[in-house]
């Protein structure tokens, strides 16, 4: 995965606070690093998701938009999915996906200093805090790439600890880790 995510991915953020325009429709499917989701508002992605089993994937977007109507559609969403799974298994970003990012003023800092981060590359918490002008702000930046629900174009698990180790990652340390190892031997 040492491509750019930015020539796959065009990220609009929405504005902090506004509600996603649902319903939100998805579909699954596999990846060298395991299940799949993608979820697509009226605006474009909403949600991309990693897990080991479909079931858990669901779970994640059920969790993620508990207020919105949410139904599968594999059919409509082929596309979308067959191109992140391409960029994913084999580094190839044919095409641009519209990512429909919400959050609030200082996750979306937060998401957009990930993004500048180039692949096969990390930065501690602490970097992104101070690079964002806000140094006492670690905890705040690693809540945001909890939060974060665009596994792989917003790459959150380029950030470690400090001292380089790899720590917390939503979708694994094991993937995190993962996902590190081949882009640094791309």
């Amino acid at each position: 995965m040492k491509s750019n995510p930015l020539s796959l991915f065009q990220y609009n953020f929405r504005a902090p606070g506004s509600e996603i325009a649902g319903p939100v429709r998805y579909a699954i499917g596999q990846s060298v690093e395991g299940w799949v989701l993608v979820g697509r508002s009226q605006h474009g992605l909403c949600a991309i998701f990693l897990d080991s089993d479909a079931e858990g994937l669901c779970a994640q977007l059920s969790n993620a938009f508990p207020q919105v109507e949410r139904e599968e559609d594999a059919e409509s969403l082929d596309r979308d999915l067959r191109q992140l799974i391409d960029f994913i298994d084999k580094d190839v970003a044919e095409g641009v996906i519209a990512l429909d990012i919400g959050g609030t003023p200082f996750q979306q800092n937060v998401w957009k200093a990930l993004c500048a981060i180039p692949a096969g590359q990390t930065r501690s918490y602490s970097e992104v805090a101070a690079g964002l002008d806000a140094p006492a702000a670690v905890g705040a930046v690693a809540g945001a790439c909890a939060a974060n629900v665009f596994a792989i174009a917003i790459p959150c698990h380029r950030v470690v600890r400090s001292d380089g180790s790899i720590s917390g990652y939503r979708w694994g340390v094991e993937r995190k880790r993962t996902l590190l190892a081949k882009e640094r031997t791309q």
